[in-house]
Parts: structure tokens; sequence; C-alpha cells
């Protein structure tokens, strides 16, 4: 797994061992920052962070700033480590927390928000909307969402889709800040 473009492309990442985490391979992050890439100057969130892949390839591509939210002790060790070997840790911080938990107590703001949560697990919805309750997204924001086919963005939600790609077991979807009727549905 490696960093794809910008000041760190071609580094390596650490993975974590073992199958509890399912990390965002290369041809899915490559997906993601083709349907949004506009990172320059920006502050970004990934939520449910594994390794960092998303939030360190968005600071290889000029975000000035990435928090990180992560429970799992393997995964905080294994982002510690890639976040060193890219001496980047003037740039970014760890949240040791559930992305429940820290939806609940966020007072900041973010331009971009990431989320690639556990499959199958009712995450999804209830994680969205508590961002757009507790005012995370800055007003020209937006969250990337890769998500199970399984657990599609609700309906209450739909507004505020901007992109939809659907594959066979998984979706990307990006939201923005506020509701519009221009959603647009892709399948790769």
């Amino acid at each position: 797994m490696n960093i794809i473009s910008g000041r760190y492309k071609g580094a390596g990442l650490y993975s974590v061992p073992g199958y509890n985490t399912r990390p965002t391979s290369s041809f899915k992050r490559e997906m993601i920052f083709s349907m949004y890439h506009d990172y320059e100057g920006k502050r970004v969130l990934d939520l449910f962070a594994g390794t960092g892949a998303l939030g360190l390839e968005a600071l290889s591509r000029g975000a000035v700033w990435a928090d990180f939210v992560e429970f799992a002790n393997p995964a905080i060790g294994v982002l510690i480590k890639n976040i060193k070997k890219l001496s980047c840790s003037d740039s970014c911080h760890v949240h040791r927390r559930r992305v429940e938990a820290f939806i609940k107590r966020a007072t900041d703001a973010w331009d971009v928000i990431f989320m690639d949560a556990p499959y199958d697990k009712n995450l999804i919805n209830p994680c969205l909307k508590g961002i757009y309750e507790s005012g995370m997204l800055k007003p020209e924001g937006v969250v990337i969402v890769e998500h199970s086919r399984r657990e599609p963005i609700g309906k209450e939600l739909q507004p505020y889709l901007i992109k939809h790609k659907e594959g066979k077991v998984t979706c990307l979807s990006i939201l923005g800040a506020a509701p519009t009727d221009v959603g647009k549905s892709d399948t790769p």
C-alpha cells in the first residue's frame, strides 16, 4: 500500500496485521481521489482511520491538517508508525476514541471528512446524521464515504448526495454540506 500522489508519492505504508481492519486498497483510493481532488489548504478528518491511508493521502496532496479517529490499538500503532514514516506529525493528530463518541463531542469543523466504517455494522447513516447535526462540516465541505452496497445512504441523507459510484461490493459516496438536487450516480 503506497501513497499515490503528491509530496509523499510512492511512500509505502504499514498495514495492520490480521483481518480485523479492512484497508482501503490503492484502487479504491485512486477512485476516491479522482472523484474529489481539492485538498490544497484543507483540514481533513479521517474517521475509522485504520492505517490512516486516506488522511495521509490528503496531506500528501496539499491538505494542511489531518485528524485521525481510531479506537483499535493495533490500528493506532500502525497509524502512528505511518505518520512517523512520513514525518508529518506536525500536521496531524490521532484521537483514540470510538467514532460515535468523537462525533457527539466534536467542536471543530472540517473541509473534508473521510468515513470508511466497518461494513454492514449499521454505522454509516447514524454517523452521517451525527456529522450533520453537530456542524462538523464546513459550509463548502464534503463527506467522502466508502460503504457496503448492503448499507446504502439513507433516504433522509439523499439530498446531500453529490456523487455516487457503485461497485459489486463497495460504494463510494460524496455528500455536500447542504442539500442539493444534483445527486449523480455512476456504476463502474
